[in-house]
């Protein structure tokens, strides 16, 4: 899969909330200068293992390395440092509501930089034309669509020009419109810049669209990993049942329970 070191290497990582184990010893490796989705269903810790990357939680046990550096070893100062290389598209979008456009994208910049102003502003447009949106740079968060407050996250995300961008879920919510755009946005920005861009999402057929490899992950474990097409025509009956979402398959309806009739029959 890999002709050169992976930029994100994880190894038996180990992770629980309380009593429940969310990863029980997973392996992945994230290769440069690719999309790698990470797709499983809700709830199944998709957005943890961004956070983990990112340092922002550390593993019960287990290693996970960015660029050669382990994440949860590093100091506060070192963790920042590695911080300002990668990129971060939240599911929210979490722009500041109170400043328009312009000034959410430049924020970054003048928080980690000591850039002149007029280069900022120069920066902050090429951004903005990137993602289709330099038009909109005056208009507040609120006068925004969903899709196009995406789009300025992701201009955001690219301000300080990182060697990864971590997206959480960013196609939920959006209008086919929109999420065309988005599907094209990250497959494009991906290539143009040389990124490495990890996709954290359930929705299959877009992610399979820009992906070069998946991982699906559910119940602490990597279910199965590989190309797009061998995950689409996978001989597992779960990674079948996921990927073309079908009701019958491996994956339960239900929430593990107590039999029905004993549940009804213990209140009496």
């Amino acid at each position: 899969m890999i002709d050169e070191e992976p930029l994100v290497t994880i190894r038996n990582l180990r992770f629980s909330r309380g009593e429940r184990a969310i990863f029980d010893g997973i392996d992945l490796d994230i290769p440069r200068g690719k999309v790698t989705a990470i797709m499983g269903p809700s709830g199944t810790g998709k957005t943890t293992l961004l956070k983990l990357i990112g340092g922002q939680l550390r593993p019960a046990s287990g290693t996970i390395h960015v660029d050669g550096e382990r994440v949860d070893r590093l100091g506060t100062r070192d963790l920042y440092r590695l911080r300002m290389r990668m990129g971060m598209l939240f599911q929210s979008g979490a722009l500041l509501t109170d400043i328009p456009v312009f000034e959410n994208v430049a924020y970054p910049i003048r928080e980690h930089t000591g850039l002149p102003e007029s280069l900022i502003r120069k920066l902050v447009l090429l951004k903005l034309e990137a993602v289709g949106l330099r038009g909109a740079r005056d208009l507040m968060p609120h006068e925004l669509s969903g899709g196009m407050a995406r789009r300025v996250a992701l201009a955001r995300a690219m301000a300080l020009d990182p060697m990864m961008i971590m997206y959480d879920e960013p196609f939920t919510g959006q209008d086919p419109i929109s999420m065309g755009v988005l599907v094209k946005l990250i497959r494009a920005l991906n290539d143009a810049s040389r990124l490495t861009s990890i996709v954290v999402s359930h929705d299959v057929r877009e992610a399979a669209q820009i992906a070069d490899y998946i991982y699906i992950i559910s119940n602490g474990k990597v279910i199965e990993h590989g190309a797009p097409d061998a995950m689409l025509n996978s001989a597992s009956e779960w990674t079948v049942q996921f990927m073309h979402g079908l009701a019958d398959g491996p994956v339960p309806f239900h929430y593990p329970a107590p039999g029905l009739a004993q549940d009804l029959m213990g209140g009496i």
